[in-house]
């Protein structure tokens, strides 16, 4: 069984806002085995519209169509709809009464334009939206399936988890797909593709391995496709065995999770507590760490230490430290590293200075210079990185290098 998504408006082209929509409906269906076969951005114009439609129906037994639902006049999909499927748009009293339902919860007076969320395609079962006035509608046309939600995140995902995917526990695929994961550390893509290359060519045609790299890691997706899912389960997880064995201690992780959540999991299972010291991250760290949930078992809090008079009066770094060696220096990381781990009683802590740029460099200390310390249980680990001229980069850098000092003060201190 094969999907595809189309989502439509003119902000994701723009760029005003992301397109996370795509990413959890694809995980959602891949959780009833249907596959998506492709995703598609588009405009708000008709001609755009029917053609996605036409080409997704040309490839894909499932299309989801998430936006242009509103009543405003560039919400101009479910018009386009009755065009493609030669169908009519048509007056619902039940979604009509829901619309002004929900308008009376929030004590507010229904604009007159809303009464056109009431119009809905003839040829469609509608799927009553709980969470706003737009409804979803469900068709079946030619054998295809077709599925016109909202494009407001949490309108569409109640939409999908209430009445969608529940309809679609009815369609069986027999082509099943098992997805295994591996989360490496502190090793290049290239690298480790050299390193397990002799393990992938032994691969039978029906397993594929993909690999997902970012920034200070790479994540290893290991994909079997068949028709018996117990089979492919069982060889799939002999095949990620044989990888894990292999790549070794760059292995942090054999599940789909981040970074961020095995630090977090290993920190709160050891007992231990981090906090953090920022400077040019400016709490891009700790960020990252309480976006984790249960992050608050091992998370005490993080200082943003921008300014020197921060450091000094908040951190404890001495005042000489800062005249001698400047902000960005090991001794200044380091004095930040003890200072914010011994105000919040940590056991771990980690301080990141140095020039995020665009400007603000130097002949000695470039735009990218970034000191990073960690300080354990026994020791204090420091880093010296040169990065580039891109701010946001250099943010990232600094973030995962941090994060890759951690793991390995934490490993060495805990396996001692």
């Amino acid at each position: 069984m094969k999907a595809e998504i189309i989502t439509i408006g003119d902000e994701i082209l723009l760029g005003q806002i992301v397109d996370t929509n795509s990413a959890w409906i694809a995980q959602e269906l891949f959780a009833q085995q249907i596959q998506i076969q492709q995703i598609t951005s588009i405009t708000d114009q008709e001609s755009h519209i029917l053609k996605a439609l036409a080409d997704a129906g040309s490839r894909a037994d499932i299309i989801i169509c998430t936006g242009g639902l509103g009543p405003t006049k560039d919400d101009v999909t479910k018009f386009t709809a009755a065009k493609f499927f030669n169908t009519s748009l048509i007056h619902n009293p039940e979604v009509l009464s829901h619309v002004q339902q929900i308008f009376r919860q929030f004590g507010r007076t229904m604009p007159e334009i809303n009464k056109g969320q009431a119009e809905v395609l003839a040829n469609a079962d509608v799927l009553f939206n709980d969470w706003g006035t737009a409804p979803g509608m469900w068709v079946e046309d030619k054998g295809k399936v077709y599925v016109f939600l909202p494009g407001v995140p949490f309108e569409m995902k109640n939409l999908m988890t209430f009445r969608v995917l529940p309809k679609l526990k009815d369609y069986k695929t027999e082509e099943k797909v098992v997805n295994k994961y591996i989360l490496t550390v502190g090793i290049g893509e290239s690298h480790l593709a050299e390193h397990i290359a002799d393990i992938e060519d032994q691969f039978p045609s029906h397993i594929h391995l993909a690999y997902l790299p970012k920034i200070g890691l790479v994540r290893l997706r290991l994909t079997a496709v068949g028709n018996d899912l117990n089979s492919l389960e069982f060889e799939a997880e002999q095949w990620k065995e044989k990888l894990v064995s292999r790549i070794g201690g760059a292995v942090v992780a054999t599940e789909d999770v981040s970074f961020e959540e095995v630090i977090v999991k290993s920190f709160s299972d050891s007992q231990l507590t981090l906090s953090t010291a920022e400077s040019c991250t400016g709490g891009n760290i700790a960020r990252l760490i309480t976006e984790i949930p249960g992050s608050s078992k091992m998370f005490q809090g993080g200082i943003v230490a921008y300014v020197n008079e921060v450091k000094e009066h908040i951190l404890g770094v001495e005042k000489e430290t800062l005249i001698q060696h400047g902000a960005v220096s090991e001794e200044t990381v380091v004095q930040m590293a003890k200072g914010v781990q011994q105000r919040l009683n940590t056991d771990y802590a980690i301080a990141t200075s140095g020039i995020a740029g665009p400007d603000g460099g130097t002949d000695e200390k470039p735009v990218g210079t970034v000191w990073v310390a960690i300080a354990g249980k026994n020791d204090v680990k420091t880093k010296l990185f040169h990065f580039h001229h891109d701010r946001l980069i250099n943010i990232e850098r600094t973030t995962a290098q941090a994060l890759l000092m951690l793991w390995n003060l934490f490993q060495q201190e805990t396996k001692n």
